[in-house]
């Protein structure tokens, strides 16, 4: 299975269907794919997804899954049904749940993706969870996630340099909490610029308020891809320098 560009992923994190569809009505679908979690699809459920498709934009759907391996793996089969993009689960759910998940999606279905740990937490709160170390958690996971056949991890960008061995054509690493430079952090704890996620080795960004809340979104994307291209050209001619 292959992963393509577009390199960033909106999140539509609105209430209901309108202030979503407006935002993205305001975004090229050439440009981005866009995310719909839990807020947005309890409010509106499949028929966003369906709307948001007919924009002809891709579907993150961030609803990540946890639950006995049977009650995933039907949720899995149903998300396919409606013919996301991707979508994920968390990967906290352990081997059996993730590997259920796995075998619902069909060969030419979503990529599916496992949560490792939550870009709301900070290391402390990691800690307080009984996780241990938020680094060695989220190797612990993506490796779990990697075994099970899963195409990727969710993590935070902070985490994701101590992924880079497990990356390859049929794993990547997507990125939330992501910040275009000189953004507000926001809830998120553990952020990162574009230019430092992609130099950690993101395949994937997940941006959210400095696309959908700035006065014009499409300026505000292109903003990002601007940011996202110089990062790459910097970082393919360091990797030339260093080869």
């Amino acid at each position: 299975m292959s992963f393509e560009q577009p390199v960033i992923i909106v999140a539509l994190d609105f209430a209901d269907a309108e202030g979503a569809l407006a935002a993205a009505r305001r975004l090229d679908p050439a440009q981005c794919r866009v995310k719909v979690g839990l807020e947005l699809f309890c409010a509106e459920g499949p028929s966003v997804v369906r709307d948001l498709q007919g924009l002809g934009l891709e579907v993150f759907l961030d609803l990540k899954f946890h639950d006995i391996p049977n009650t995933v793996a039907r949720a899995c089969a149903r998300a396919a049904d409606l013919g996301v993009w991707m979508v994920n689960v968390h990967a906290l759910g352990g081997p059996r749940m993730l590997d259920a998940a796995r075998r619902a999606i069909p060969v030419d279905g979503p990529r599916l993706v496992g949560v490792t740990v939550l870009t709301s937490h900070s290391p402390e709160e990691v800690v307080a969870l009984g996780l241990g170390a938020s680094g060695e958690r989220v190797r612990s996971l993506a490796r779990s996630c990697r075994e099970a056949g899963l195409d990727g991890v969710v993590c935070s960008a902070q985490e994701a340099s101590d992924l880079k061995d497990l990356r390859g054509p049929g794993f990547v690493l997507v990125t939330p909490g992501i910040r275009p430079q000189g953004s507000a952090p926001d809830d998120q704890r553990r952020t990162q610029t574009i230019s430092e996620a992609l130099a950690a080795g993101a395949d994937y960004l997940v941006i959210g308020r400095p696309v959908t809340q700035a006065p014009d979104p499409a300026a505000a994307l292109a903003a990002c891809l601007d940011e996202a291209r110089a990062a790459r050209t910097h970082n393919a001619l360091k990797d030339l320098e260093q080869s």
